[in-house]
Protein backbone atom coordinates (compact mmCIF):
# COMPACT_ATOMS: atom_id res chain seq x y z
CA UNK A 1 0.00 0.00 0.00
CA UNK A 2 1.45 3.53 -0.86
CA UNK A 3 2.16 5.55 2.17
CA UNK A 4 0.13 8.47 2.31
CA UNK A 5 2.09 12.01 2.05
CA UNK A 6 2.64 13.88 4.74
CA UNK A 7 1.74 17.35 4.53
CA UNK A 8 3.90 20.35 5.33
CA UNK A 9 2.62 22.95 8.52
CA UNK A 10 2.07 25.54 6.27
CA UNK A 11 0.64 23.49 3.36
CA UNK A 12 -2.11 22.32 5.97
CA UNK A 13 -2.60 25.70 7.59
CA UNK A 14 -3.84 27.09 3.79
CA UNK A 15 -6.06 23.91 3.42
CA UNK A 16 -7.46 24.33 6.25
CA UNK A 17 -8.14 28.28 5.54
CA UNK A 18 -5.13 30.08 8.04
CA UNK A 19 -4.48 33.67 6.82
CA UNK A 20 -1.21 33.71 8.68
CA UNK A 21 0.20 30.31 7.19
CA UNK A 22 -0.80 31.85 3.48
CA UNK A 23 0.53 34.38 4.20
CA UNK A 24 3.72 33.26 5.01
CA UNK A 25 3.71 30.82 2.57
CA UNK A 26 2.97 33.42 -0.25
CA UNK A 27 6.41 35.26 1.41
CA UNK A 28 8.61 31.78 1.05
CA UNK A 29 7.26 31.46 -2.57
CA UNK A 30 8.17 34.95 -3.51
CA UNK A 31 11.69 34.91 -2.16
CA UNK A 32 12.49 31.15 -4.30
CA UNK A 33 12.83 29.84 -0.61
CA UNK A 34 13.41 26.14 -0.95
CA UNK A 35 10.87 25.55 2.29
CA UNK A 36 8.04 26.04 0.07
CA UNK A 37 8.60 23.61 -2.36
CA UNK A 38 7.39 20.82 -0.74
CA UNK A 39 4.15 22.68 0.75
CA UNK A 40 3.73 23.61 -3.08
CA UNK A 41 3.73 20.24 -4.45
CA UNK A 42 1.08 19.29 -1.48
CA UNK A 43 -1.29 22.37 -2.04
CA UNK A 44 -1.09 21.38 -6.17
CA UNK A 45 -3.86 18.82 -5.95
CA UNK A 46 -6.04 20.79 -4.52
CA UNK A 47 -6.05 24.17 -6.71
CA UNK A 48 -7.71 24.34 -10.19
CA UNK A 49 -11.33 25.79 -9.15
CA UNK A 50 -11.05 29.38 -9.25
CA UNK A 51 -11.88 31.49 -11.85
CA UNK A 52 -8.89 33.67 -12.38
CA UNK A 53 -9.49 36.75 -14.01
CA UNK A 54 -6.51 38.95 -14.88
CA UNK A 55 -6.82 42.75 -15.30
CA UNK A 56 -4.54 44.60 -17.37
CA UNK A 57 -4.37 48.38 -19.15
CA UNK A 58 -1.67 51.23 -19.45
CA UNK A 59 -0.99 53.55 -16.02
CA UNK A 60 -3.99 55.62 -15.17
CA UNK A 61 -6.70 54.04 -16.20
CA UNK A 62 -8.29 52.86 -12.91
CA UNK A 63 -7.47 49.48 -13.10
CA UNK A 64 -7.11 49.20 -9.10
CA UNK A 65 -10.22 51.33 -8.49
CA UNK A 66 -12.28 49.37 -10.63
CA UNK A 67 -10.72 45.80 -8.85
CA UNK A 68 -12.82 47.62 -5.49
CA UNK A 69 -15.92 47.99 -7.20
CA UNK A 70 -15.68 44.74 -8.74
CA UNK A 71 -14.27 43.31 -5.13
CA UNK A 72 -17.89 44.77 -3.74
CA UNK A 73 -20.35 43.77 -6.09
CA UNK A 74 -18.83 40.40 -5.89
CA UNK A 75 -18.84 39.81 -1.95
CA UNK A 76 -22.56 41.54 -2.46
CA UNK A 77 -23.15 38.50 -4.12
CA UNK A 78 -21.38 36.26 -1.22
CA UNK A 79 -18.27 35.39 -3.64
CA UNK A 80 -14.74 34.87 -1.85
CA UNK A 81 -12.08 37.02 -3.50
CA UNK A 82 -8.69 36.80 -3.91
CA UNK A 83 -6.47 39.85 -5.27
CA UNK A 84 -3.31 39.75 -6.64
CA UNK A 85 -2.13 43.32 -7.17
CA UNK A 86 1.38 43.27 -9.31
CA UNK A 87 3.24 46.45 -8.45
CA UNK A 88 6.43 47.91 -10.37
CA UNK A 89 9.89 46.79 -8.07
CA UNK A 90 11.18 49.99 -5.96
CA UNK A 91 14.52 50.41 -7.06
CA UNK A 92 16.26 50.58 -3.50
CA UNK A 93 13.97 47.88 -1.02
CA UNK A 94 12.89 45.54 -4.44
CA UNK A 95 9.43 45.54 -3.02
CA UNK A 96 6.11 46.90 -4.12
CA UNK A 97 6.30 50.81 -4.84
CA UNK A 98 2.42 51.76 -5.58
CA UNK A 99 0.62 49.32 -2.06
CA UNK A 100 -2.19 48.16 -4.05
CA UNK A 101 -3.39 46.88 -0.27
CA UNK A 102 -3.61 50.27 0.79
CA UNK A 103 -5.36 51.42 -2.33
CA UNK A 104 -7.85 48.87 -2.02
CA UNK A 105 -11.22 49.50 -0.47
CA UNK A 106 -12.59 46.24 1.64
CA UNK A 107 -14.48 46.09 4.77
CA UNK A 108 -12.34 45.69 8.18
CA UNK A 109 -12.40 42.31 8.98
CA UNK A 110 -13.89 40.83 5.92
CA UNK A 111 -12.24 36.93 6.07
CA UNK A 112 -14.19 36.30 2.27
CA UNK A 113 -11.53 38.73 1.17
CA UNK A 114 -7.52 38.06 1.06
CA UNK A 115 -5.17 40.97 -1.34
CA UNK A 116 -1.79 40.35 -1.92
CA UNK A 117 0.50 43.42 -3.58
CA UNK A 118 3.20 41.52 -5.08
CA UNK A 119 6.90 43.36 -6.44
CA UNK A 120 7.35 42.53 -10.29
CA UNK A 121 11.37 42.29 -9.64
CA UNK A 122 11.91 43.81 -13.20
CA UNK A 123 10.05 40.53 -14.47
CA UNK A 124 8.77 41.43 -17.97
CA UNK A 125 5.04 40.88 -19.33
CA UNK A 126 3.50 42.87 -16.58
CA UNK A 127 3.49 39.90 -13.74
CA UNK A 128 5.78 39.06 -11.30
CA UNK A 129 7.83 35.85 -11.56
CA UNK A 130 6.05 34.07 -8.52
CA UNK A 131 2.73 35.02 -9.77
CA UNK A 132 1.18 31.96 -10.69
CA UNK A 133 2.57 30.31 -7.62
CA UNK A 134 0.71 33.23 -5.51
CA UNK A 135 -2.39 32.45 -7.52
CA UNK A 136 -2.30 28.68 -6.77
CA UNK A 137 -2.10 29.33 -3.12
CA UNK A 138 -5.37 31.77 -3.43
CA UNK A 139 -7.05 29.04 -5.33
CA UNK A 140 -6.20 26.28 -3.07
CA UNK A 141 -7.04 28.14 -0.05
CA UNK A 142 -10.57 27.88 -1.63
CA UNK A 143 -10.81 31.70 -3.25
CA UNK A 144 -14.12 31.26 -5.47
CA UNK A 145 -12.72 33.74 -7.72
CA UNK A 146 -8.85 35.83 -8.14
CA UNK A 147 -8.63 38.71 -10.03
CA UNK A 148 -4.81 39.60 -11.29
CA UNK A 149 -3.68 43.04 -11.41
CA UNK A 150 -0.98 43.23 -13.54
CA UNK A 151 1.62 46.02 -13.64
CA UNK A 152 0.24 48.47 -16.41
CA UNK A 153 4.24 49.15 -18.01
CA UNK A 154 3.12 49.26 -21.09
CA UNK A 155 0.40 49.09 -23.37
CA UNK A 156 -0.30 45.28 -22.89
CA UNK A 157 0.84 42.60 -20.40
CA UNK A 158 0.93 39.74 -22.38
CA UNK A 159 1.74 37.01 -19.80
CA UNK A 160 -1.21 37.46 -18.13
CA UNK A 161 -3.30 34.83 -20.39
CA UNK A 162 -0.50 32.56 -19.32
CA UNK A 163 -2.27 32.70 -15.75
CA UNK A 164 -5.82 33.79 -16.14
CA UNK A 165 -8.72 31.85 -18.33
CA UNK A 166 -10.48 35.29 -18.59
CA UNK A 167 -8.34 38.40 -19.68
CA UNK A 168 -9.61 42.65 -18.88
CA UNK A 169 -8.69 44.69 -20.93
CA UNK A 170 -9.18 48.64 -19.10
CA UNK A 171 -9.23 51.92 -21.42
CA UNK A 172 -10.17 55.34 -20.82
CA UNK A 173 -11.52 57.67 -22.89
CA UNK A 174 -9.08 60.74 -24.43
CA UNK A 175 -5.94 58.67 -23.65
CA UNK A 176 -5.23 57.26 -27.00
CA UNK A 177 -5.81 53.54 -26.19
CA UNK A 178 -8.26 53.26 -29.01
CA UNK A 179 -6.07 53.82 -31.49
CA UNK A 180 -2.52 52.30 -29.57
CA UNK A 181 -4.49 49.06 -28.92
CA UNK A 182 -4.32 47.67 -32.86
CA UNK A 183 -0.52 48.43 -32.57
CA UNK A 184 -0.20 46.76 -29.05
CA UNK A 185 -1.99 43.16 -30.01
CA UNK A 186 -4.85 43.90 -27.32
CA UNK A 187 -7.57 41.78 -29.63
CA UNK A 188 -5.19 39.23 -28.77
CA UNK A 189 -5.13 39.58 -24.84
CA UNK A 190 -8.44 40.67 -24.52
CA UNK A 191 -11.73 38.31 -23.65
CA UNK A 192 -13.11 41.25 -22.09
CA UNK A 193 -12.99 45.39 -23.20
CA UNK A 194 -13.71 47.69 -19.83
CA UNK A 195 -14.41 51.82 -20.72
CA UNK A 196 -13.18 53.06 -17.57
CA UNK A 197 -14.19 56.52 -16.48
CA UNK A 198 -17.44 55.86 -18.21
CA UNK A 199 -19.11 58.50 -17.41
CA UNK A 200 -17.01 61.42 -19.17
CA UNK A 201 -17.22 62.66 -22.76
CA UNK A 202 -16.02 60.48 -25.16
CA UNK A 203 -16.32 57.10 -23.44
CA UNK A 204 -19.76 56.28 -25.80
CA UNK A 205 -17.32 57.01 -28.56
CA UNK A 206 -14.27 54.96 -27.39
CA UNK A 207 -17.00 52.48 -26.89
CA UNK A 208 -18.28 52.45 -29.93
CA UNK A 209 -15.14 52.38 -31.73
CA UNK A 210 -14.16 49.01 -29.95
CA UNK A 211 -17.04 47.78 -30.47
CA UNK A 212 -16.65 48.50 -34.13
CA UNK A 213 -12.72 46.66 -34.34
CA UNK A 214 -14.30 44.03 -32.81
CA UNK A 215 -16.81 43.01 -35.05
CA UNK A 216 -13.95 43.55 -37.69
CA UNK A 217 -11.91 40.90 -36.09
CA UNK A 218 -11.72 36.96 -36.33
CA UNK A 219 -13.52 35.24 -33.45
CA UNK A 220 -11.35 33.16 -30.76
CA UNK A 221 -12.49 29.64 -30.69
CA UNK A 222 -15.90 31.00 -31.15
CA UNK A 223 -15.91 33.94 -28.36
CA UNK A 224 -16.27 37.82 -29.84
CA UNK A 225 -14.84 40.44 -27.06
CA UNK A 226 -17.08 41.97 -25.20
CA UNK A 227 -17.48 45.91 -24.87
CA UNK A 228 -18.88 47.20 -21.47
CA UNK A 229 -18.51 50.87 -20.53
CA UNK A 230 -18.35 51.50 -16.76
CA UNK A 231 -17.57 54.30 -14.25
CA UNK A 232 -15.46 52.62 -10.57
CA UNK A 233 -15.84 56.08 -9.22
CA UNK A 234 -19.70 56.37 -10.00
CA UNK A 235 -20.17 53.25 -9.33
CA UNK A 236 -21.77 52.41 -12.97
CA UNK A 237 -21.76 48.84 -15.57
CA UNK A 238 -20.11 47.25 -12.43
CA UNK A 239 -22.35 44.83 -12.60
CA UNK A 240 -22.64 44.49 -16.44
CA UNK A 241 -18.91 44.28 -16.61
CA UNK A 242 -19.06 41.22 -14.20
CA UNK A 243 -21.75 39.36 -16.59
CA UNK A 244 -19.37 39.87 -19.51
CA UNK A 245 -16.54 37.85 -17.60
CA UNK A 246 -19.00 35.67 -16.12
CA UNK A 247 -20.01 35.33 -19.70
CA UNK A 248 -16.50 33.91 -20.62
CA UNK A 249 -16.16 32.05 -18.03
CA UNK A 250 -19.63 29.74 -19.03
CA UNK A 251 -18.07 29.59 -22.26
CA UNK A 252 -15.30 28.04 -21.85
CA UNK A 253 -16.79 25.42 -19.79
CA UNK A 254 -20.03 25.39 -22.59
CA UNK A 255 -17.00 24.52 -25.41
CA UNK A 256 -15.22 22.38 -23.46
CA UNK A 257 -12.30 24.77 -24.11
CA UNK A 258 -11.15 25.02 -20.18
CA UNK A 259 -9.01 21.95 -20.14
CA UNK A 260 -7.27 22.75 -23.66
CA UNK A 261 -6.90 26.49 -22.44
CA UNK A 262 -4.96 25.07 -19.12
CA UNK A 263 -3.01 22.39 -20.38
CA UNK A 264 -1.56 25.52 -22.67
CA UNK A 265 -1.00 27.44 -19.98
CA UNK A 266 0.22 24.52 -17.69
CA UNK A 267 2.92 23.71 -21.17
CA UNK A 268 4.33 27.16 -21.04
CA UNK A 269 5.06 26.81 -17.70
CA UNK A 270 6.58 23.78 -17.66
CA UNK A 271 8.72 24.86 -20.83
CA UNK A 272 9.70 28.02 -18.74
CA UNK A 273 10.68 26.28 -15.19
CA UNK A 274 13.44 23.80 -17.64
CA UNK A 275 14.68 27.13 -19.20
CA UNK A 276 15.39 28.30 -15.80
CA UNK A 277 17.08 24.80 -14.57
CA UNK A 278 18.98 24.30 -17.79
CA UNK A 279 20.07 28.54 -17.33
CA UNK A 280 21.10 28.02 -13.58
CA UNK A 281 23.40 24.48 -14.94
CA UNK A 282 24.27 26.66 -17.76
CA UNK A 283 25.70 29.84 -15.63
CA UNK A 284 27.14 27.59 -13.08
CA UNK A 285 29.15 25.81 -15.37
CA UNK A 286 30.38 28.58 -17.78
CA UNK A 287 33.37 29.66 -15.28
CA UNK A 288 35.31 26.46 -15.14
CA UNK A 289 33.81 24.06 -17.66
CA UNK A 290 36.57 23.27 -20.23
CA UNK A 291 34.26 22.94 -23.05
CA UNK A 292 31.98 26.07 -22.41
CA UNK A 293 35.68 28.00 -21.61
CA UNK A 294 36.56 26.49 -25.87
CA UNK A 295 33.56 27.31 -26.79
CA UNK A 296 33.12 30.85 -25.29
CA UNK A 297 36.76 31.21 -26.99
CA UNK A 298 35.96 30.03 -30.53
CA UNK A 299 32.78 33.04 -29.94
CA UNK A 300 35.39 35.48 -29.39
CA UNK A 301 37.64 34.63 -32.44
CA UNK A 302 34.44 34.10 -34.48
CA UNK A 303 34.99 30.80 -35.44
CA UNK A 304 31.74 29.57 -35.08
CA UNK A 305 28.82 31.95 -34.45
CA UNK A 306 26.28 31.85 -31.29
CA UNK A 307 23.39 29.93 -33.15
CA UNK A 308 25.93 26.60 -33.47
CA UNK A 309 27.22 27.15 -30.18
CA UNK A 310 23.78 27.06 -28.80
CA UNK A 311 23.29 23.69 -30.87
CA UNK A 312 26.39 22.15 -29.72
CA UNK A 313 25.89 22.73 -25.99
CA UNK A 314 22.25 21.59 -26.75
CA UNK A 315 23.37 18.92 -28.05
CA UNK A 316 25.84 18.18 -24.80
CA UNK A 317 22.69 18.62 -22.47
CA UNK A 318 20.25 16.93 -24.61
CA UNK A 319 19.61 13.44 -22.47
CA UNK A 320 19.86 10.03 -24.77
CA UNK A 321 16.86 9.02 -26.71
Amino acid sequence: MTPRRTIPPLARGVLEKDRRALARLMTLVENHESAAEASMAAIYPHAGKAHVIGITGPLGVGKSSLISALLGHLRSKGRTVGIVAVDPSSPFSGGSVLGDRIRLDRAPGDNGVFIRSMASRGHAGGIAETTREVVRLLDAFGMDVILVETVGSGQVDVEIRDIASTSLVVVVPHLGDEVQSLKAGLFEIADVFCVNKGDLPGADGAARYLSEMVSLGTDRDGWRPRVVSASATAAQGISELWEALEAHERFLDEKKLRAGSERVRLGRELVELVRERVGDQLAQKIDDDPQLDRLLAQLQARTIDPHAAADRLFRAFRPET
